[in-house]
């Protein structure tokens, strides 16, 4: 008997705001930049890419280029996706 299995798609465990969070939350404390890019785009598409270029204020265009693997968004561009998305960066003693 075969065992069946189906695609995993992070999307389909994004739907709420503590889903969201506790997603980059997970991400950062593995302290890759390019998964938290990654992890942003991953994020703004569970959202609506629309609606969250919307919120941040920056382009649909943008937002897509931006947080990508290996997209290179500049800190203003991560700190309006993280308000967009009601996140915040702290810093804590390691």
């Amino acid at each position: 008997m075969a065992l069946e299995t189906t695609k995993f798609d992070v999307l389909d465990h994004l739907g709420t705001p503590e889903d969201r969070a506790a997603y980059i939350e997970a991400v950062l404390e593995e302290g890759d930049s390019a998964y938290l890019i990654e992890a942003i785009g991953n994020v703004a598409r569970a959202q609506g890419a629309s609606a969250f270029a919307a919120e941040t204020g920056l382009s649909r265009e943008t937002v897509y280029k931006a947080f990508i693997r290996g997209g290179n968004p500049t800190v203003d561009t991560l700190f309006k996706a993280l308000a967009a998305l009601g996140l915040k960066l702290t810093v804590k003693a390691a």
